[in-house]
């Protein structure tokens, strides 16, 4: 399981498979390697990748949150891309006529983006057009506060609509376009003397603070360095005072001026499962109001199979009003079975519109006609059509007769489609990543493979082959496990550059986990191993790589997946790893929360160590040690590494693991230089130990000399049984 974080889009597609009891290592990769350093000398290009380098792929420009204007005529979206030299990222909303004849308008500067505080993604900026057309309104993070602005569709200026001293957590606009009302917390003051008050007087532990993370200021997810809590189940976080409710206040946007707390409302609520009748045999996940007539179609969760945490499908339906209680169900072929991931329902007609993830990664859409029962395709792509993979599960803008998507494939970067409603033609709107689409193509393009494990199970991924590849001399594979989503710079978590290892030699496959969330977690784990071990078998029989050279790298799930191979399999030559196993120390420092233990329980089937250790010890890397044979690189956030110690440190002192600790980083790292750091490392890396090559420059002569020892040492030593081995 994804220790730490869970998007929505995920929900419906969590991995795993069944435990073997752990076998001996047969053999280790540490003398095949140290022989074939001779041989990559003379084979290996000794330049890094030029064309499409990590840094290319970090600075690539991500799109999203596409919004229709009422007359249909245009779209308004924002772009987002990474500045190393700042360490920020630039955020810019656009306007564009619909019939593309004309660029995108630039109409205003986002400001910085608003990120998730466990996982460090972007949160989604959803906008809103004023009825008339003139203006596009979204939330922004300028001048350190998050504020409401107004920018003219025509390009003509921006403005902040509030000047609250709290920031803005969510805001609506009135039907006639009059008013504003926006809900804000804690003030921006409050909340630093709340974190000024704590150090002064000690921070209190219980149940609230992540011991794992500094206690102080320990976050930069808002712009500035910020006190943490958790917030919500498993590991939400949230700034300190998150949990003052909300204050909702009225912005009369003909005078600007905004009314007292006191004589707000809330806004009229949106529909909920509560809204909606008992009768219903099961509690929906989704559901959506026509606005033309009240319809509501709903997503119902499908048939669970025995051993899974949910189903892995959905059941569309429509209900008639919100009293109904006996839906009417999609029955049509293309509807049955689906992992349905948006529903929308068309204006001005009686159609809705769905998205449907497929097994390998790929999106189509649909219509639904509720009265014919008719369901036609729309849309039948190769990759997302709901995001990048740095930013997916970003529906797409509908009207009438058009949809406007954010799309993107394994190896084309993300570009604004709009797509006929009736007959499916896409229109390429906006390509910012032209240059580098168009270079992937002709250097490295990926290519989706099938194949399956002893067991019969079906695999899918995407395969960046090794550029200049010679026949007599299959390259090494570089494997990361997880999710294959949308334009995979990185990979889930984004830290291991596809392209960028293939151009220099390293084919590299993005495996997809099977989409089903098993609770056994030895299961979850073992179908890693059973895909990796299953794909290296079939490409090397095929010619297609050197099996003696294999690298893998992974982040949460991902890392879970890769420790477990290591001590479960001998196929890996050499690891890479950003996230956090199971082990004593995690469950200690969360213990005080009775919802983590019970979810930990259930999950792992793990209590304290005391009262289950024998489960420990099959599921915890830290009681397997001695099995590990490979070099690993950890590339942790600081909030996490502490909860790597047991199994990291004890790899370091005998020269297997090299550590590095990113400071203020989340789940996942979003700072621009860390994940140019953690991309060159990588990089460099997963040369020295399947290609024998150093980087020339200068300034990485330190690191090579770490690599170097750790190559002869372990090259030396003889294997043995650590005090935590569990043989």
């Amino acid at each position: 399981m994804n220790l730490f974080h869970q998007p929505p889009l995920l929900a419906a597609v969590r991995a795993c498979v069944r435990l073997n009891f752990p076998i001996r290592m047969r053999r280790t990769h540490w003398f095949p390697a140290l022989a074939f350093v001779l041989l990559s000398v003379i084979v290996v290009s000794s330049s890094h990748a030029e064309t499409i380098s990590p840094r290319r792929l970090l600075e690539v420009t991500d799109l999203g949150n596409p919004v229709i204007s009422p007359d249909g005529r245009y779209v308004a979206f924002r772009s987002e891309q990474a500045s190393v030299e700042r360490n920020t990222y630039d955020t810019t909303w656009y306007v564009q006529a619909l019939s593309g004849k004309s660029p995108p308008l630039r109409v205003a500067n986002g400001g910085v983006p608003l990120r998730e505080h466990n996982s460090g993604l972007a949160l989604p900026s959803p906008a809103t057009w004023s009825p008339d057309g003139k203006w596009v309104y979204y939330r922004a993070r300028l001048d350190g506060r998050v504020s409401v602005w107004r920018a003219a569709a025509d390009g003509s200026g921006a403005r902040a609509v509030t000047s609250d001293p709290s920031d803005v957590r969510d805001f609506t606009l009135s039907g006639d376009g009059q008013t504003l009302k926006y809900s804000v917390g804690a003030t921006r003051e409050e909340v630093g003397n709340a974190e000024e008050a704590e150090y002064d007087h000690g921070i209190r532990i219980d149940d609230t603070v992540n011991i794992a993370a500094g206690l102080f200021r320990s976050s930069k997810v808002d712009g500035r360095s910020t006190t943490q809590r958790f917030v919500g189940p498993w590991f939400s976080m949230g700034p300190l005072l998150a949990k003052v409710p909300d204050r909702w206040k009225v912005v009369d946007l003909a005078t600007m001026t905004t009314q007292s707390p006191s004589a707000s409302e809330p806004p009229a609520p949106t529909l909920t499962p509560t809204d909606l009748s008992p009768h219903l045999h099961a509690i929906p996940t989704w559901i959506v109001q026509s606005p033309d007539d009240g319809r509501i179609a709903v997503l119902l969760p499908g048939h669970k199979d025995k051993g899974l945490e949910d189903s892995r499908y959905s059941e569309l339906a429509m209900l008639p009003d919100r009293r109904a209680s006996h839906p009417i169900f999609c029955t049509a072929r293309l509807c049955i079975h689906r992992n349905i991931t948006d529903v929308q329902w068309r204006p001005g007609s009686g159609e809705v519109v769905f998205t449907v993830t497929n097994y390998d990664r790929t999106q189509s859409i649909y219509g639904w006609n509720v009265v014919t029962g008719q369901v036609r395709p729309i849309v039948l792509s190769d990759g997302l059509i709901s995001g990048s993979q740095r930013y997916w599960g970003i529906p797409c803008a509908l009207s009438s007769d058009t949809l406007v998507c954010v799309a993107a494939e394994a190896d084309h970067p993300p570009r604004l489609e709009a797509i006929d409603a009736e007959s499916g033609h896409r229109r390429i709107l906006f390509a910012p990543n032209k240059g580098l689409d168009a270079d992937i193509a002709t250097t490295v393009p990926a290519k989706l493979i099938r194949w399956k494990d002893a067991q019969g199970r079906e695999f899918t991924g995407q395969l960046f082959e090794a550029r200049g590849a010679d026949a007599g001399h299959p390259p090494p594979l570089f494997v990361n496990f997880y999710h294959c989503y949308g334009f995979l710079r990185g990979g889930v978590g984004d830290e291991w550059p596809f392209a960028s290892l293939a151009e220099d030699g390293i084919s590299a496959l993005c495996i997809n986990a099977i989409p089903e969330y098993r609770l056994d977690a030895t299961a979850r784990y073992d179908q890693g191993r059973a895909a990796v071990e299953s794909v290296v078998k079939l490409l090397s029989a095929e010619g297609r790589i050197d099996r003696t050279r294999i690298g893998m790298g992974g982040i949460s799930y991902g890392s879970e997946v890769a420790l477990w191979t290591l001590t479960h399999s001998d196929v890996v030559t050499a690891a890479s790893v950003s996230g956090v196993s199971v082990t004593p120390t995690l469950y200690l420092l969360n213990s005080l929360r009775k919802a983590f233990r019970s979810q930990f329980r259930q999950e792992w089937q793990l209590g304290p160590l005391e009262e289950t250790p024998k489960r420990w010890r099959e599921v915890s890397p830290a009681y397997r040690l001695g099995r590990i044979k490979a070099p690993i690189l950890f590339q942790l956030p600081e909030q996490e590494y502490q909860m790597t110690l047991e199994y990291s440190l004890p790899l370091a002192s005998r020269h297997q693991a090299d550590i590095y600790v990113f400071p203020d980083e989340t789940h996942i790292k979003f700072q621009p230089r860390h994940k140019l750091a953690v991309y060159e490392r990588n990089v460099d890396w997963f040369r020295f130990w399947l290609q024998g090559y150093e980087d020339p420059r200068s300034d990485k002569a330190g690191q090579y000399r770490i690599w170097r020892g750790m190559r002869e040492k372990t090259a030396q030593s003889r294997s043995g049984v650590g005090a935590h081995d569990g043989s």
